[in-house]
Order: C-alpha cells, then sequence, then structure tokens
C-alpha cells in the first residue's frame, strides 16, 4: 500500500477515551506500518490543560496499552513523539480556532508538510455545531482549503450522526456549508473490520453464494451486536440515546445494507453506497402503532455476570428511576424488493449479555427431507453461514454430516475460517484503515449523508411508536440473552437465534 501524503491530523477531543483507546494507537501503527509519512503530524485540541510534553507522554501510554502489536517500538516512538502537539482551547472559540490554525501554518513549515487537514471530531455531540460552524471561518484552520497548492481539509466525524431524520438532515447541512459532501468521512467503525469488508468478496467473488443470495434459498438472516457489560458510568449520554439509536442505526444497519445490497457497478465509493442507500429506501415502513409487534426493547435489571454486578439500570449512575430508555432492542424487518421478497431479517443489540459477540447467521431453507422423514426421527438441521465480525473475526459454514459408526446419525459439522490461523496475520485495528482511507480521500467505507438519513427514517417510526406505547421495556437478567419478548419475536414464527438456544445442537438420529 502507498503511504498515505503528508497531513496535520487534528484531533478534536484529544484527551478523550476514544482517542487514547483508538486513534492515537491506530496513528502509531500507521506509521509502523511505514503508512504514515515522516512529514505528518498530530494536532490534540482539547479543552483539558496539557503541555506538548505532557500530551506526548498520554500518548505514548495509551499506545503501550491500546496499541495491536507488542512489544512496544521505542526507536519508532522516538521519530514520531516530536511530530505530537497539543492545544487546550474552547470549541466554541473563534480566537482559540484562529490560534490553533495559526500553530499548523508554523508546523507546516517547520515540517515541510503539504497543508493537508484531516480534521477528526471525537467529541460529544452537542459540541458538533461549534466545531463545524468555526472551521469554515477564514481564519480557522479549514478556512483557506489554498486550492492553487493542491492541498485539502476533510473531516471524520463520529457517531451519533444526529439523533433522528431532522437532526441529521441539519447536520448534513451544517457541515455542507463548509465541506463539500466529498470532504466529510461519516465514521462507523464496524465497517473498517476486515470480516465486514470481507462480505463484498464473499458475496461476489464466489460464484457459489451469488445464485443462491435470495428469497428462494435464504430463509432469513439473524445479526447479533452483543456486549457483555452494563453502561458503566455513560448512564447520562445512554440515557438520551438507547440501544436503538446507539446500535441499530449505525452498526446494525450497515452490516444489514452489505448483506442485502445489490452488485454495485464498480468497487468505488458511488457505487457502492449507492446500493447501500437503495437497501436503506427498500425497508417496509413501520407503522408506529404496529411497532410493539415488529420490535422488542428490554431493560437489564439487577444481578451480575461476567464479572461484573449491577443493581439494574435504572440505578446506574446518572440513570433517572423512572428511565423508559432500552438497554436491549430487537427488531424483524422485510426488504420489499425482488432479491429479498417475504425474508425477514431478525436484528439485536443489548448490554449485559452472555458475551461481547458480533455476527450475522445466513441461514438457509432446509433441503427436501424426503430421502430422511421415513427413517429420522427430527428433521435435518439447515445450512447457515455465520460471519463473525468479533472476536475471532472469521467465517464458518455449518452443514450437516453423517458421524462416524454403522448407523445413520446425522449432525451439524462446521468448516470454519479464521483470520489469525489462515493468513497469519493479525487483523488490522478498524481505526488504522479507515483513518488511512480519509488520508487518501477514500470514501468507501464511510456513511454518506443520503444514507444516513435514509437509515434515520426507518428508525423514526420506531422511537414513535415507543413513546406512544403502554408497553414499557420488558427486564432481563444480566448474563441472559435479552428479555422474554425478544425470543417470541423470532420464535413466533417458527424459528430461533442460533445464540441463545439451550444447549448444544443435536445429533439428529436416523433408524436404517
Amino acid at each position: 500500500m502507498p503511504t498515505a501524503p503528508s497531513t496535520a491530523i487534528v484531533i478534536f477531543g484529544a484527551s478523550g477515551d476514544l482517542a487514547k483507546r483508538k486513534l492515537i494507537p491506530a496513528i502509531y501503527e500507521l506509521a509502523k506500518e511505514n503508512l504514515l509519512d515522516e512529514k505528518s503530524y498530530v494536532m490534540g485540541y482539547s479543552r483539558s490543560e496539557m503541555t506538548d510534553e505532557q500530551f506526548r507522554e498520554t500518548s505514548r501510554q495509551a499506545i503501550e496499552k491500546f496499541a495491536r502489536t507488542k512489544p512496544f517500538d521505542e526507536a519508532l516512538w522516538k521519530k514520531l513523539a516530536p511530530r505530537f502537539f497539543y492545544t487546550a482551547a474552547e470549541y466554541g472559540s473563534a480566537e482559540d480556532h484562529a490560534r490553533v490554525a495559526r500553530k499548523l501554518n508554523d508546523l507546516d513549515k517547520q515540517f515541510a508538510s503539504s497543508g493537508n487537514r484531516l480534521f477528526y471530531i471525537a467529541t460529544p455531540p452537542e459540541t458538533f455545531h461549534d466545531i463545524i460552524s468555526h472551521l469554515s471561518e477564514p481564519k480557522a484552520p479549514a478556512g483557506v482549503t489554498a486550492p492553487e497548492k493542491k492541498t485539502w481539509r476533510r473531516i471524520i466525524i463520529e457517531k451519533p450522526f444526529g439523533r433522528d431524520l431532522k437532526t441529521a438532515h441539519e447536520l448534513n447541512e451544517l457541515l455542507h456549508q463548509s465541506f463539500d459532501e466529498n470532504q466529510v468521512f461519516r465514521i462507523d467503525h464496524y465497517l473498517g473490520k476486515e470480516t465486514v469488508q470481507n462480505l463484498l468478496v464473499l458475496r461476489f467473488a464466489n460464484s457459489v453464494f451469488e445464485p443462491i443470495w435470495n428469497y428462494k434459498y435464504i430463509d432469513h438472516v439473524q445479526i447479533t451486536v452483543a456486549e457483555d457489560i452494563g453502561v458503566g458510568t455513560r448512564g447520562g449520554y445512554y440515557n438520551q440515546s438507547g440501544a436503538l439509536r446507539d446500535m441499530v442505526q449505525n452498526h446494525l444497519f450497515q452490516l444489514t445494507s452489505l448483506i442485502a445490497m445489490e452488485p454495485p457497478a464498480a468497487l468505488d465509493a458511488v457505487s457502492i453506497r449507492d446500493e447501500k442507500v437503495k437497501v436503506f429506501k427498500s425497508i417496509r415502513p413501520f407503522k408506529p402503532a404496529a411497532a410493539d409487534d415488529f420490535s422488542v426493547r428490554g431493560q437489564y435489571g439487577a444481578g451480575s455476570a461476567n464479572g461484573a454486578t449491577t443493581a439494574g439500570y435504572k440505578k446506574e449512575k446518572d440513570v433517572p428511576a423512572d428511565s423508559q430508555t432500552e438497554t436491549f432492542a430487537a427488531l424483524k424487518l422485510f426488504i420489499d424488493n425482488w432479491r429479498w421478497s417475504g425474508t425477514p431479517f431478525y436484528l439485536r443489540t443489548g448490554k449485559f449479555l452472555p458475551e461481547k459477540l458480533s455476527e450475522v447467521v445466513v441461514r438457509f431453507r432446509s433441503p427436501p427431507l424426503t430421502l430422511f422423514q421415513k427413517q429420522c426421527n427430527t428433521h435435518v438441521y439447515p445450512n447457515d453461514l455465520i460471519i463473525r465480525v468479533q472476536p475471532d473475526e472469521g467465517i464458518s459454514w455449518r452443514l450437516n454430516g453423517k458421524v462416524p459408526g454403522g448407523q445413520m446419525h446425522i449432525k451439524p459439522v462446521a468448516m470454519d475460517m479464521f483470520y489469525k490461523t489462515t493468513f497469519n496475520v493479525e487483523p488490522p485495528e478498524a481505526y488504522e484503515r479507515l483513518i488511512f482511507d480519509a488520508m487518501t480521500g477514500d470514501q468507501t467505507l464511510f456513511i454518506r449523508g443520503d444514507e444516513a438519513e435514509a437509515a434515520w427514517a426507518v428508525i423514526d417510526p420506531i422511537e414513535q411508536g415507543w413513546a406512544q406505547s403502554k408497553m414499557p421495556p420488558q427486564e432481563y437478567a444480566p448474563g441472559s440473552w435479552g428479555p422474554k419478548r425478544a425470543m417470541d419475536l423470532i420464535e413466533k414464527d417458527g424459528r430461533r437465534w442460533l445464540q441463545g438456544q439451550d444447549g448444544d445442537d443435536p445429533i439428529i438420529a436416523c433408524a436404517l
């Protein structure tokens, strides 16, 4: 891969958790892979008081703790550390933005850098307006694009991208006052994961799948994104969003779009994102009055799981005692187009579930059972294609096989591919790929403005229905797979969640 062009990476919220855990370690990894130009540098921008040296020490500690590759490369850090700088400044101060702009211009001269700017907004959503507004001012860091010097200005913005269709549209309009759409990179880190990227290759580079990737052969699709912890200290933020806004509108919908999309005309950002938008626009609209028929919401109660104990979501810090915010959400949706007519997609996500897990299960229709029905007491298990996003990224293909022996025993068996063992490499962290793509101008793995709005158009009626519903979130025990109604949502259709079944898959015994 070519080295990215020299860039000033400006991180708003540089003292925050996201910068420490993900962004700074990702920049270190890019340097280690020789993908970061030696004239590039980092400017931290945050309200916390800190000197350049303190920021470098904080960054070093973050890299040592969270970087993907071990051990820490001391020689690399000696080269990288002098290119880390910090400014304590207010997000809403025009004077502070102008001060940072002057500092960036000085650093461009010091490092003979190109003058390119990548602004990463890693701050709470209430700061977005101030930061984006000030970036367009003449004396601000993005104020002078200097097209005659062929420099560029790009902005990466973290979720949540609005909290409904109206606010998402307003945020798009604000961004477009200062930036063209090709300068805006709305990030969903799930799109940077290797398994998610591999979905395009799996679907369109293997002839075995494309002929059967439709309603004729696929019975249904399950998408699960489970977290094994509670809201922790983020109760105040989480109570304003909930699982539907925090996870479904972005992470789960992005997985849905890649599973369901039509083949793009080309492997470029415009073609791929065009097809994803079509998926969202094809989702059958929810009627608010019927939201409880096709969706489930839950809250974890008191209990212990995964080494942690909780008094329940409503007892968490900064959460109101009468909160109706869901920590678990499940949906059944239909994509009304030619390929997926009548095929249900079941989505679920939640806090304090049994394990941290993100996977897609494509369940195929059962084969004709004429050959086995006279000799088998139970049906032959359907085939599953399991796409594991995390942990242990990989793909598993579940087929039926005969158990060795004199009797006809049939049991599901798995053909597994794991990235670590198959390619003998550690998959790069999502943020490494996404930051690199932003520096090179590749928007393929980022969300387009109309795409975000189309996703919110699906979510808004559900939120409206829940607000009007007399059915409160159902409580579930920490360490369980969510409320009983989530099981009912799929089981009333004669199906079951792959994760969450009692016991192992049965051996199907047949009498000869």
